[in-house]
């Protein structure tokens, strides 16, 4: 069953700003070989329209430095690669991975974007009470050492109205992260597919 919270939040990004973002400059450090990346057709399948997947990049967007449930985590851009995804509406995705030191430096940071994604409702009300958003844990997979899905619908005084899918998974020193979003509720949210969209993300790590 799924665990609710409820805060005031304003979502980090724009869903149509998904599938953009500026790369940040190369680390001078990082790793010559990028994990395996999800492809365009790993993706939930779009009602009316087809993925596009940019190429694999080294860093990080400054659209995830900007983030509220990623940036403390991910946003030092050391040894990490992400692709970007987009459909010709207003879908879009992105998967960032990072590789560690060790295993135990990468269980670290697993736990540490588990844990920033389930409370960054509250930062972002912090932000913005005008506001509110829900948090939805759709649970683990069963996948290498592991992975956790959760959902993220948030609503302004405006009117927005947008659905976020975000999970966290690990394989051995790599850890990856797949965000999936679009306008919309809960309702509109492919969780299933999501969750396999997971499972092939970090199947394809190594």
């Amino acid at each position: 069953m799924s665990k609710c919270t409820r805060a005031g939040a304003l979502i980090a990004l724009a869903v149509t700003g998904l599938a953009l973002g500026t790369t940040l400059a190369p680390p001078a450090d990082a790793a010559s070989r990028a994990p395996g990346f999800l492809a365009a057709a790993d993706l939930p399948p779009h009602a009316s329209s087809s993925w596009t997947a940019g190429r694999v990049t080294v860093g990080v967007p400054e659209a995830v430095e900007q983030d509220r449930c990623l940036s403390m985590a991910l946003g030092g851009g050391q040894d990490t690669w992400y692709r970007e995804f987009r459909t010709d509406l207003d879908t879009g995705a992105r998967q960032v991975s990072v590789q560690l030191p060790g295993v135990s430096a990468a269980k670290g940071r697993f736990a540490r974007l588990d844990k920033d994604i389930a409370s960054c409702p509250a930062r972002i009300e912090e932000a913005d009470p005008e506001t509110a958003a829900t948090l939805k844990d759709y649970g683990t997979l069963p996948v290498e050492e592991g992975a956790h899905v959760y959902g993220l619908h948030t609503q302004t005084s405006w009117g927005a109205n947008d659905i976020r899918l975000l999970s966290v998974g690990r394989d051995g020193r790599t850890v990856t992260v797949v965000d999936w979003g679009q306008m919309g509720g809960f309702r509109d949210a492919p969780v299933k597919a999501f969750k396999k969209t997971t499972t092939t993300a970090v199947n394809k790590l190594h």
